[in-house]
This record gives C-alpha cells, structure tokens and sequence, in this order.
C-alpha cells in the first residue's frame, strides 16, 4: 500500500474538509500541511467535550457537537507525538481517547497523536494470502522472545519460514491494563500494547514478514472490552448491549439503539489494521458471543470491509466460534459472513484423549478412536448437529460440503495448555512416540495445521495464563481460574489446587517464554528436523501441496487404535490409471503393535503392477524414534507398529530397491552433515 496523498487544504479548515482528508471517521488524524491534529470522538451522553494536549493544558480546544453525539474540532498546534485527553462536561478526571493510536504511558495515561502516513513501507509488490496452502504459527509477542517486543520478534521470522510456517497468527495486541497479559482483556482496540514497542515497531514486524514470505494475522476480540482501562461508558452507554452478556463482560451493542457509531468503531478497527498495519487478515475471537440480531450481522459487514480495504490485496479471515456456526465461512448472499476458517476444537479434542487416555471435563464427548479422526480429516467437524454431553443439547451445524481449508487443526494453542493445572505442553503429558504420530498425523492432513510457539521443539517452558492488574482485581481472576480448571475432576483435588501458579506473579509470566536455543539440544532437535520434514512433504508432495477437493481422501478403520488414510491422486498430476501413481497412503497406529493377517481393506491396495514404500515415519532414529520395519511383506503380510505415523508411496520393483538404498529425508541429511562437521 503506498503512502497516502491528501488533496490540498486552506488553512481555515472546515468540516467537510477535514471530512475529506481523514483515513477514517473517529480518532485523531494529522492533516496534510502542517494544518494540525484534527480530532472526532463519539460521546453520546456528553454536552460538552475538550481536546487537552499535555504541553498546552491551560488553553484546551473545544469540539462542535455532530449528528449522533460525535464530537469534533481541529487543534492547529497538535501534531504526530502530542500528547492528549479528553474533557468531558464538568468532569475534572481527563481520559484517554476511545480511539487511540497510541498508549505510551499505558491505560490511564494520555493518547499519543501519530501518523501512519510517516512509516514507508517496503511490501508493494506482496499480494496477501487466502486459504490455500497455509501453515499458521500462533505467537504471543510477550513470550516469542526473552525481550519480549516486536523487534526481537523480527529477528526469528526468517527461522519460522524456514522451518515452513506461511503466516503468523499474533495474539491480541490492542492496549491493555498491566506488565503483561494475553491481550483478550484489552481496552483500547486501535493502540498496539505499548510494552511491545511503538506503533512503527509492529509495522517494521509485518514489513519484514513480507519481505521474507510470511504472512500476519492478528487475533482481535470484538465481544467485549476489558474491566481495567475501559472508559467506554464515559463517552456513551450505548457501547454496550442492554440485553446479550458474555462470559468476560458486558456484551458490544451490535444491535439496539445506538449501535449504528458501535459498529462504525469497529468496523474502523478492521479498515485501520489493514491499511496502516498492512495485516493480512484476522483470528475472531468467541464469535458465538457476537451477538448481532440486527438484518445483516456485524461479522459480515466486517468481511466486506477488510477485503475492500485491503485492495487488490488477499485477506484470510479465521474464526473461533464455539458452538461451531458454519455459516460464518459461507458466501455473504446465500446468508453467511463470507469468512475462510473456523478453529476446530473436535479434533483437538480427539486427539488429546488418544494421547493422554482422559475424557473428562469437556473431553467427555470423544474416544480418540480412529474413526474420529478419519471423520475429521474427511468432514471437519464431528459433531454437526449431534447430542453434546458436555453442554448438554446439540452442538454444530452441517459442514459436509465444506473444503478441509475451512478448518483449522491443532493440537496445542494458547488456552489448550493453560487449561491445564501445571500448564504443560504436550510431550509432559503423552509419551515422545504418541507425540511423534500426532504431530505427523496433524501436519499431513488436508485441513490446514496451526503451531502453538515453541511447539516446533518441543519448548520445555510452560505457558500459563498471566494478567498483571490491581491487587482486587487480580484476586478475583486467580479464582476465577482456579474454578475453571477445576471443571477437571483430576485437577479439582486441594494438592493439585495448591500447585496453581498465581495469574499476576512476574515469575508466571517469565517462565512462559520459551528459549529458541533449545531447538539445537537433544531431543528438542529431533522434534524440530520432525516438524521441519513434515512441514517440506506437505509442501512438495503432491497429494498435500495441492488444494484437496471432496472425494481427494478416504479412510478406514484397521484396528482398536490403527487407520488408514488414502490420499487420491489425479490424471492432471501425472499419474497413471485415474492418478493412482500419486496416491500416498497414511497409516497411523496410537495403539499397540498390529498384526493385519488377512487384510481385507481395499484402501490398502496398491495401484497396478506397484508396492507401498515408506518414505516417512515418526519412528525414523533421526526424529528421536526407533526405526521401523517394513509394513508389508509377502509372507506375512501387513504389521503395523505401534505409536507410529508411516507414509507410503506407489514404487514399482526397480524404484523400490534405489529408494531403499538411498532414502534418507533432508532434515535428517541436514542433522548428519552438521554432526560430522563438529
């Protein structure tokens, strides 16, 4: 996006003027010329209301009332880096701008004017990125690094495209109150949290994400606003619902009387994130808690906004949404918000219950069998409509037409592994082979595949959940945790109770960091070369790296912990017979050793005149495993090792031999070359 070109001005400027030369209706803009800081807030249920700028508090600049309860006026002395509040009536306490770019002091501090025009950007020719072919890596920049900011951040963006993410999934940034935090309680949507670095920090992030080939998404939170910092209701009560509530708070008012500047709030958000942060999209938070009953719903409008904002730019649009709604990745004329993802807690959820062998709390509804997850890599979603145990009434909608880029796997993220009474990641708690198989598993699915930070070796730092607030407040969220993680009966005990880390302490929020030097150490390299050669299989073969379309793959069941997965190939990829010679065939065991004599399952059927050849598996030495035999043998048939993730392909005999001989993955030639030369 190039920098921005206002027409020319006078110096007597009007509102239509001004009108016409700011980005976006609300906050504070700089005006072409040297003109000033021309500044518009909504506040409703206000008469009157100044502009303080903190290096002129004596001579305060008052707002024209506007339609609607907005609020504006030009300050001809302010500038980029003034400092300002607002005023409002009688009220001696001056308050941060609902709208701020910038909280250099924090939430109760004054807003910092800034100019976005003023950063030059190097990613003209970057062309955004859509659904296809994406790996995300979901980063809290607090805890990316030891600093902790966007800078340090940078300086591991060409490691992530290495190892084969396409897009990094930022956590909340918006401001919020304390030294840390995850951001989800955020009170000032339009300033990037000041602990991070400055506005131009995040912009030198995505530029230089650009620059090597990563796109950025950013997490935001629409459903509410959070308790400490939020002045909101200072300027209007309309800000929020009079009639929806979420769990967090007050419920935004997309809907009721007043609601039409509520949206415009945040449909600003969307336009200022994309055109003077240049992101590619977004993670909605808690869509379900959106409540919009308004004709057309407000994730909708958002959908049009960022994709017309963002030009001829590509914009990727992901959701959490609980009880998942699937029309929310549905085309906008046939009733749906035109999104491209939902979060897919079904298959996350299987897939801990196979690997730790617990189905409590809300992991009740799944077995970890493996028709569930043949389900999920065909469907999705598992439950689309049925019974739900845990909520006890039907949960999900149909999703049997959708394509596998609507859903995004996982098996860590975030408030997964916080959801847990010592905050530890997966290989704590399921052994290094059950890791090894679900991680291959993962990875080589068609839906698309997301990484929690540190996940790629196995960080041994855990990740809790931290807020920093006044001393009440974080009382009552160090209860409120305690409770939530109590929901699981084997964390409910007083001695598992008592090892809960305290929410607000800086020794939570520093052990949460992880420490990239682990990746070159023992055990952590082998997880590292696994994710990297899985991540280049998805990206070279050709059963993975293109778009998979209904009827691409097919599964079934071989045994109590066992199941294969056929990926189809096509004529157009140069195989023979209908594409048979690009098939590859997955066969993943998280049960004991299996012995399949006879094998009457016609998945396992090799294409003519062919043989199935490893060319992956999760036992591999070079991942940490133990080696694995072949599969299949003329005399005794088919035996599946246990706690492994093998990948086949067709070979004819001559193949066979030369690719037995030879077959050695690159991560693992990478690994052999670095040893010798030691």
């Amino acid at each position: 996006m190039t920098r921005v070109e206002h027409p020319p001005i006078e110096r007597d400027v009007t509102k239509e003027q001004a009108d016409r030369v700011r980005r976006l209706p609300v906050g504070a803009e700089q005006l072409p010329n040297g003109l000033g800081v021309h500044f518009r807030v909504w506040a409703s249920k206000r008469r009157l209301v100044r502009v303080v700028l903190d290096d002129r508090p004596d001579s305060p600049v008052t707002l024209e009332r506007e339609a609607e309860g907005y609020f504006a006026g030009l300050a001809p002395r302010a500038r980029a880096g003034t400092l300002y509040r607002y005023q409002v009536d009688d009220d001696p306490q001056l308050y941060p701008d609902p709208v701020s770019r910038y909280q250099p002091q924090g939430v109760h501090g004054p807003s910092q004017v800034v100019d976005a025009d003023e950063f030059r950007w190097t990613d003209g020719a970057w062309a955004g990125i859509n659904s296809d072919g994406q790996i995300l890596y979901e980063m809290h920049v607090g805890t990316f690094t030891k600093e902790g900011t966007w800078a340090a951040a940078a300086e591991r963006l060409e490691d992530l495209r290495d190892l084969g993410i396409t897009c990094v999934e930022v956590m909340p940034v918006n401001e919020f109150a304390g030294r840390w935090g995850w951001g989800y309680d955020g009170v000032q949507l339009f300033a990037p949290y000041h602990h991070y670095g400055t506005p131009d920090d995040m912009r030198r992030f995505i530029d230089r994400a650009h620059a090597v080939g990563l796109g950025v998404i950013l997490d935001v939170v629409y459903n509410h606003l959070g308790p400490d910092g939020n002045y909101a209701s200072v300027f209007s009560d309309q800000y929020f619902s009079p009639t929806h509530q979420t769990d967090w708070g007050d419920a935004m008012n997309f809907d009721a009387a007043g609601s039409r500047p509520v949206r415009e709030f945040f449909l600003c958000n969307v336009r200022m994130w994309i055109e003077e942060y240049h992101l590619d999209g977004f993670r909605f938070d808690a869509t379900q808690a959106l409540v919009d009953e308004s004709e057309r719903h407000i994730l909708a409008e958002i959908t049009e906004v960022a994709r017309r904002s963002a030009g001829n730019r590509a914009i990727y649009l992901v959701n959490e949404n609980e009880p998942q709604h699937t029309q929310l990745v549905r085309p906008i004329d046939g009733g749906g918000c035109g999104m491209d993802a939902l979060w897919n807690d079904d298959f996350h959820h299987a897939a801990m219950v196979a690997m730790t062998g617990h189905s409590e709390a809300y992991y009740c509804d799944y077995r970890g069998a493996p028709q569930e997850f043949i389900s999920a890599a065909k469907w999705g979603y598992l439950y689309q409509g049925q019974r739900y145990k845990w909520h006890e009434r039907r949960r999900g909608t149909p999703a049997l037409d959708l394509p596998p880029t609507a859903f995004i796997h996982f098996i860590q993220n975030h408030d997964q592994i916080a959801n847990t009474a010592r905050g530890d990641r997966l290989h704590k708690v399921t052994s290094p082979g059950e890791l090894r198989a679900m991680t291959a598993l993962l990875l080589l699915m068609p839906q698309t595949p997301m990484l929690f930070q540190g996940q790629e070796f196995a960080a041994s730092s855990p990740f809790y959940y931290f807020s920093d607030h006044h001393e009440d407040l974080s009382k009552l969220i160090a209860a409120g945790r305690a409770k939530e993680i109590a929901q699981f009966p084997s964390a409910a005990s007083p001695l598992m109770q008592e090892q809960l880390v305290d929410p607000s302490a800086p020794a939570t929020f520093e052990r949460s960091k992880i420490d990239h030097s682990e990746a070159d150490r023992p055990f952590h390299a082998e997880i590292y070369r696994l994710h990297k050669e899985l991540l280049r299989l998805r990206r070279e073969e050709p059963a993975f790296k293109r778009v998979q379309r209904r009827g691409d793959i097919d599964g079934a069941v071989l045994g109590a912990g066992a199941f294969v997965l056929r990926f189809f190939g096509r004529p157009d990829h140069g195989g023979e017979s209908g594409g048979q010679g690009d098939d590859r065939l997955l066969i993943v065991n998280l049960g004991q050793d299996l012995a399949l004599d006879p094998a009457p399952e016609p998945l396992l059927g090799a294409p003519p005149g062919r043989r199935w050849f490893t060319i992956f598996s999760s036992e591999d030495p070079c991942y940490g495993g133990s080696g694995t035999a072949p599969l299949e043998t003329e005399a005794e048939g088919w035996h599946i090792p246990g706690r492994t993730t093998v990948l086949l392909r067709p070979v004819n005999a001559a193949e066979a031999v030369v690719a037995t001989r030879f077959r050695v993955a690159p991560s693992c030639q990478e690994a052999k070359h670095r040893e010798q030369s030691v």
